[in-house]
Formats: structure tokens, sequence, C-alpha cells
């Protein structure tokens, strides 16, 4: 085989854009990921909530490049990479077989982090896989069915507690949309429960939510959240979870335990059975397999320092890019200007994608790289029914910053028209049209609902795990 071999790890949408770009080049290319599927996860947040269901948001691998793969240059394979040896230029699979390279595109994305207590993943799931939606669903809908179970009210509160931990777009939709669910799908379709009586608690470390956004759509995000119904506490530090709620510390003057610079703290008790992590991400562990075998430099998330072209230090053939790569855009090109750190958000993924096949055949043309530049579109972030945020940068005209009804439909039509295949924004559509008008969620189906008993409790019968399965327009 004389064509350069090209080695592309992960189909998100930074290696599905870089895919691509190189298919029409005369390259060898192997894609490889550990699921059969490409996700559009703006929306995995719908299929958690049983808006969605899960084809509606993803796609398979081999269907959506079924163009690229008619060139004959493209192999996928469904496998995990587990080890990077830079020197040998190979990659080492999960059965242990080894795959060659001579160039390499890690496009491995993001985990979940709990800052340093990953005690807590087994009691406040995270959001970043098709799994990860379908075990949140169950914790969710399982939680109205055990309070409909309960005989004391005392008893049925924590079941009706919910609580969501970070007020980034993600936390903030989980929200929103937990609420509506409560206040507008499940009224009257329980007995001895009313639903409307459930509570959803939003906690943020940080003084406002949606952070990312200009405060001034921040606060009108919260006004919002208020109307829904959301009881949203920011300045809330978590410090511990546990399978019966969440202790929060707030700072404030006044009385509480002090600290050594003299401010306050006053210590809280959530109870809650339901608590969803939408607080911190993390680089996939491939981050500190790249860094063992090249030396490459980590950021605190865990993240690869990467050049102002996308490779690795000292190792041009090594390119990272989306949520795994600590990029920074230069404004002016040619490295010039002041650097700014790319956000981890999908159109970075996809530029980067790109930005990085055409630096790969530069290289092999013998031709100079070019500096990575982003461009920013603005953000997007839904809080529930006609109720939404868009913060929007248009060449000439600049910000365009509205929200409510009609940044609603923004979102909305945005959302469909990135959407991967017509038979997706078909279905997405369909379902969207029909909640609107019926408050109603089809994808409510659970197959298999945690188990609330514990072996001992089962006398003898077969042994049930009682934990969930912890298997993440754009922007988001």
């Amino acid at each position: 085989m004389t064509r350069p071999r090209v080695a592309i790890i992960g189909c998100g949408f930074g290696g599905l854009e870089a895919v691509k770009a190189l298919s029409h080049a005369d390259v060898e290319i192997t894609l490889l990921d550990r699921t059969n599927h490409h996700l559009f996860q703006p929306l995995l947040y719908q299929v958690a909530t049983a808006g969605l269901s899960a084809p509606a948001v993803s796609a398979p691998i081999r269907h959506t490049l079924r163009r690229q793969m008619k060139r004959g240059n493209l192999t996928i394979l469904q496998a995990e990479v587990t080890g990077i040896d830079a020197a040998r230029r190979e990659l080492r699979l999960d059965d242990d077989q080894r795959i060659g390279y001579d160039h390499l595109i890690v496009a491995a994305g993001a985990t979940h982090s709990y800052f340093g207590h990953d005690d807590w993943a087994a009691h406040a799931p995270g959001l970043k896989t098709l799994a990860d939606a379908f075990a949140i669903r169950a914790r969710v809908i399982g939680a109205f069915e055990r309070a409909e179970r309960c005989t004391e009210p005392a008893a049925c509160e924590p079941w009706l507690t919910f609580v969501v931990i970070g007020a980034g777009p993600t936390g903030v939709e989980m929200a929103g949309t937990m609420t509506e669910i409560a206040h507008h799908t499940l009224p009257q379709e329980f007995r001895r429960i009313d639903s409307t009586r459930a509570r959803v608690v939003l906690i943020e470390g940080s003084d406002r939510v949606l952070g990312a956004f200009v405060p001034q759509l921040s606060q009108r995000a919260r006004e919002q959240l208020d109307k829904l119904g959301v009881d949203v506490r920011t300045g809330c530090k978590v410090t511990g979870i546990d399978a019966d709620g969440v202790d929060y510390e707030t700072r404030a003057n006044g009385t509480g335990n002090e600290t050594p610079d003299g401010e306050a703290v006053s210590t809280h008790r959530l109870h809650s059975r339901t608590v969803i992590w939408a607080a911190g991400v993390a680089g996939s562990p491939l981050g500190k397999a790249l860094a063992q075998t090249t030396g490459a430099t980590l950021d605190r998330a865990g993240r690869v320092l990467v050049e102002p072209d996308l490779s690795v230090a000292g190792h041009p053939e090594i390119s990272v890019i989306g949520d795994l790569a600590s990029a920074k855009s230069y404004e002016h090109g040619q490295g010039q200007g002041e650097p700014k750190a790319v956000p981890g958000v999908s159109p970075g993924a996809k530029q980067m994608g790109r930005a990085a096949a055409a630096n790969l055949l530069r290289r092999i043309e013998g031709e100079a790289t070019q500096p990575f530049r982003y461009v920013d579109y603005g953000n997007l972030a839904t809080i529930g029914r006609k109720a939404a945020v868009v913060d929007l940068t248009v060449p000439v005209v600049g910000a365009i910053r509205f929200s409510g009804y009609f940044a609603w439909l923004f979102w909305l039509f945005a959302h469909i028209w990135f959407l991967i295949g017509f038979r997706n924004r078909l279905m997405v559509m369909l379902d969207w049209g029909w909640a609107y008008l019926t408050y109603e969620r089809a994808a409510r189906v659970v197959a298999e609902p945690p188990s609330v008993r514990t072996p001992d409790s089962l006398q003898g019968g077969p042994r049930v795990s009682t934990q969930s399965r912890n298997v993440p327009f754009c922007p988001k």
C-alpha cells in the first residue's frame, strides 16, 4: 500500500468532518469508534427526558458515510482504542490488535468530571452517551413510579425532588424539561400522587446560570426558569452526593462556619433520590495515553494542549481536535493577534475537523500548515416550552441577542437543520409538533428500570443489580 495511512479516532462532529474532508484525497483512511453510531449530542437531553427516541438523534456511522465508503479509501472499524504508540505509529485496540498509521487525528471527545469525587458518579449520572440517556430516563420515570408506591407523604417527597447540578446549557435544558414533564405531561396519570408537586432544583456554583452567555441573556434565562417553576440556586458548592440526596454549602455574610478569609459558610442538605450531573467535563482517557507516548501537556481538565495548527508538539503527524483538544484560535490568522480559547461546542469540533484534514494534506504535499482560526457564530440554549436565549454573531451586523418565544422557534429550526439525515429531521419535527399540541412524550417506555431492591431482600430469587449502568445550530 503506497497511499499515506490516516487513522481517525472517534466519529463525533470533528471526526466526521475530518473523514468527509479527506475522503476525496489519495489517502487510506481508517475510522475507529467504539460505537456504531454518530450522535447529535445537542439533543441528547431530549432522549433522557423522553421527548425523542434514540434513532431521532443518532445515525449508523456506515450509513452516514456511505458515499465516502463508495470512493474505496475508507475503512470503518467498531473498536475501542486502548493505547497509542507514537514511536511505532501504532494504535492498540481492545482485542490487542495493532493498527498502523502515518498520520493520526484524535477526536475521542470528553467524559464526565466529578472534580476528584468519582464516587458521586453512582448517584449522579452525567449525560454524554445514549446509554447515559437511557439510564437517566429510567431514573426520572422510575422516581414517579416509586412515589406512587409510597404510603407516607414524607417518604414520597425525596422521590418527587429532582436535582440537576450545573447550570450550563445541558443543565438548564434538563431542568426546564423535567419541570414540564411534571407539570404538563404526567398530571392525571397517577392516582396517589400529584405530579405537579414535584420539585426541580438547579444548583450552580457560580453566581449566574449559562455563564458562557452575556449577563443580560443569563438573567433572562433565569427569569424564564423561575417562570417555569424551576428552583434555581446559584452560588452553591456541592460537597457531597449519596443515595439519599445532596450536600452543598453557600457563602454569605451572617452566621455559619467561619472561613480563613472571614466569609461565612452555611451548609445545607437536599433530600432527593434523583440527581443529574451536568457540572463538568474532562478529556477522554486517551488524552493521558497520548501524553505518555508523546510527552504532550494536559490541562486541568485532561485535554491535550495543541499547537496553533492543532498538532501535538514534537509530533506533527498527530492532530487532536474536538473536546479533547485545548486549542486556541488566532483572530487574524497566521498565529498573529491575541489567541482565544476554542469553546467545547459542536461548531468548534466541526471546524477543527476540517482544519486538521486540510493541514494533514498540506504536510503530505510538503507545504506549511496553517494555524486554526475559529469562527464563532454564537450560542443557543433552550429553557423550555416557548423559552430560549439566542446570542448570534453576524458578520458586519455584529451581535444579535434575543430571548423568549422567537428565540425558542429559532432554536427549534436551527437544531432540525443541523441534524444528520432527512429521516431524523422529519422524525424530530413530527415528535416536537405532537408534543407541542398535546404535551405528550412518546419515548417514555423504559425497558428495564433500575431495581430498588437489594440482593438480600430477594429471599433466594435472582440477584438484581441496584445500580444503573454508568457507561456527551449547534452550538450547544
